[in-house]
């Protein structure tokens, strides 16, 4: 194994269906494994490199183009990059994954109504209300992966045993050293 293998893990999946929750726990395990890690959050690529965009669709494939091109360049130069944005659509997703080597599609797969109860940022009721346009799963669609290298079922596993998951795939295909099972974020 060497260890500069480079590689993008891009989770997907609803707002609220636990992307980043388990995407931080996966770049703390490799982390403390000693691995080159950079976790691009959605929320926070669109506050700093796609501040300005829209919601419409042409807005969100322009922002799911610049966090494939900085994935493609830290994944190229060795680092365990990490990506955590709903990315709707599933063209966007497969152009990404055509430019990028040692692309890993991670869908976070949770029911629409979980993600509404779990709403911790309040955004499915005003959706609902009719106070966010296009918002995904409500007003605008989401196409679920159809084969992708990693499938998480929220409904069934703790966040420790869905980064364990994504940890051991990345084990077998030896991009990572093993080590211990995550825990439970607190």
């Amino acid at each position: 194994m060497a260890d500069d293998v480079g590689f993008c893990l891009w989770f997907t999946g609803y707002s609220g269906a636990g992307k980043s929750t388990i995407a931080n726990v996966v770049a703390n395990e490799l982390r403390n494994r000693s691995h080159r890690v950079e976790l691009l959050d959605g929320d926070e690529v669109r506050e700093h490199l796609s501040a300005g965009l829209t919601f419409s669709k042409a807005d969100r494939d322009i922002n799911i183009r610049r966090i494939g091109w900085v994935a493609k360049v830290l994944a190229r130069n060795g680092v365990a990059t990490i990506t955590a944005a709903i990315s709707p659509y599933r063209e966007s997703r497969n152009a990404v994954r055509g430019e990028i080597s040692n692309f890993v599609e991670v869908f976070v797969d949770t029911p629409l109504d979980v993600c509404e109860e779990r709403d911790v940022k309040g955004l499915y009721k005003k959706a609902r209300a009719g106070e966010i346009p296009e918002f995904t799963g409500v007003s605008d669609p989401y196409e679920p992966p159809l084969a992708p290298e990693i499938h998480v079922s929220t409904n069934d596993r703790s966040v420790a045993a869905s980064a364990a998951q994504v940890l051991s795939w990345l084990e077998e295909k030896g991009w990572v050293r093993a080590g211990p099972a995550p825990r439970d974020p607190n």
